[in-house]
């Protein structure tokens, strides 16, 4: 493969940025375009090494910086690899890529040196995957996932379920083909327990995907109520500034504003909408009308009532609005007096959770009662995880193709059928660790990564 090179650090001025220079030729590139100050080459260092020099090109001098070389293929890429460290304005960082460019290099195209690193071994295609899970996590049990699954324990726990699938088909392919020998005859109640366990545990990765995309990506969240419940505040409070206006009028909010915040394991893209009221103000309906529909798409529904004011009509349509989503009552102005009852919220409610979102009280109530809802909380961020629809629809697949071999040994069909079945499972399974993987998909893949990566 060709010498490649980018900027691996963001395309943002910072303390230091980083050009990777990765392939056969990475140190000969290199060091056209760097010299150390203490008059070693780097070619005379070996992996894991760095120097201190300074860059140029056909200009002149462009900075001082390091270079460290890694030495193929105890490196990220399997290949020899040079990063460049030179201070971190855009400038700067760009003159250091176009030097290294115009000395033989070829531009990286997007996630080419993780794409390297899959195709040399390095990593498999759902570890390589998570690397972009990594680079966004927001939130420390985002990482968790994305590092649990960087390591290998998805892999591993595929590996088990299609090395088992395989050593059947061996045995089934042996016994058919060679019925007069000594073979070892896999038993169908052998078999159906291997296929049993396959099924188990990929129904295990199948049920747990959403909840682990929640975590990952986040969740569409609204706050939703009549006017002057404390939907303002509450958004306030979670975003950690005064992010929506808070005013005794009715009807301050006419159309929704937004942010994005993390609360405990979970990062909610919040909405704050309007007032849902009937009004014959234009505008104001406008903005009701955009509530609802806010409130019909959320993955979240944060449901905010007045505990210092009895149920009307309004908080009833609500209600009724909220029935079958993922929805919260939030009983805020407990701060306030007032004593309602409000057993015709909790019967509706999957949670129903007391807080006075001015002064702060009842917030872990909240984040508890988000978790329990989403279900991330009782999710295990460091176990195996499937982190994309890629890999999730690879495991349904051969779920469904154990599903069939399952049926087929339980109604005494031929091994042959049987193996048919397995064989297509482990394909999917194989598909989805990259062993089987074409480029198309492989390619497909990496397309999405950014340029760096």
């Amino acid at each position: 493969m060709s010498t490649v090179a980018a900027i691996s650090t963001g395309m943002a001025p910072g303390g230091i940025g980083v050009v990777r220079i990765s392939g056969e030729k990475a140190v000969e590139t290199a060091q056209k375009v760097f010299s150390s100050f203490s008059g070693k080459k780097l070619s005379e260092i070996g992996g894991y090494h760095a120097l201190y020099g300074r860059a140029r090109d056909e200009k002149g001098d462009i900075d001082n910086v390091i270079a460290l070389v890694f030495k193929a293929p105890k490196s990220y890429t399997g290949e020899d690899v040079v990063e460049i460290s030179c201070h971190g304005g855009l400038y700067v960082t760009n003159r250091v890529l176009k030097a290294v460019l115009r000395a033989g290099a070829e531009p990286a195209g997007p996630g080419e040196f993780t794409k390297r690193a899959f195709l040399n071994g390095k990593t498999d295609l759902s570890a390589a995957e998570s690397v972009m899970n990594m680079i966004s996590a927001q939130g420390e049990q985002a990482e968790k996932i994305a590092l649990s699954v960087m390591e290998g324990r998805l892999f591993k726990q595929i590996k088990e379920i299609s090395d088992s699938l395989l050593y059947d088909m061996a045995l089934l392919s042996a016994w058919v083909d060679y019925p007069y020998e000594e073979i070892e005859e896999l038993s169908g109640e052998n078999l159906s327990a291997h296929v049993k366990n396959g099924i188990e545990k990929l129904d295990a990765l199948i049920k747990g995907f959403d909840k682990g995309q929640i975590i990952l990506e986040g969740v569409d969240t609204a706050i939703v109520g009549r006017p002057n419940v404390g939907k303002s505040t509450l958004m306030n409070l979670l975003s950690g500034t005064e992010k929506s206006i808070v005013t005794e009028i009715a009807g301050t909010t006419r159309d929704i504003v937004e942010d994005t915040v993390n609360l405990g394991s979970v990062t909610l893209r919040l909405a704050d909408t309007a007032g849902m009221r009937s009004t014959e103000d234009t505008v104001e309906s406008i903005g009701v009308e955009r509530a609802v529909k806010r409130l019909e798409s959320a993955g979240l529904v944060l449901a905010v009532f007045d505990s210092s004011r009895p149920l009307n009509e309004e908080d009833r349509r609500l209600i009724g609005l909220c029935r079958g989503k993922k929805a919260i009552a939030v009983i805020n102005k407990t701060d306030l007096d007032g004593n309602y009852l409000f057993d015709e919220i909790s019967e509706n409610f999957a949670k129903t959770v007391f807080i006075s979102a001015k002064t702060g009280e009842g917030r872990q109530q909240l984040e508890e009662a988000v978790g329990s809802v989403l279900g991330t909380a009782d999710f295990d961020c460091t176990g195996a995880a499937l982190v994309n629809e890629r890999q999730r629809d690879c495991c349904k697949k051969a779920l469904d193709a154990l599903a069939d071999a399952q049926t087929a040994v339980e109604t005494g069909m031929t091994m042959d059928a049987v193996t048919v079945c397995l064989d297509s499972a482990v394909e999917n399974l194989m598909t989805l660790t990259g062993e089987r993987a074409t480029d198309m998909v492989v390619n497909e893949i990496f397309s999405k990564f950014c340029v760096g990566k």
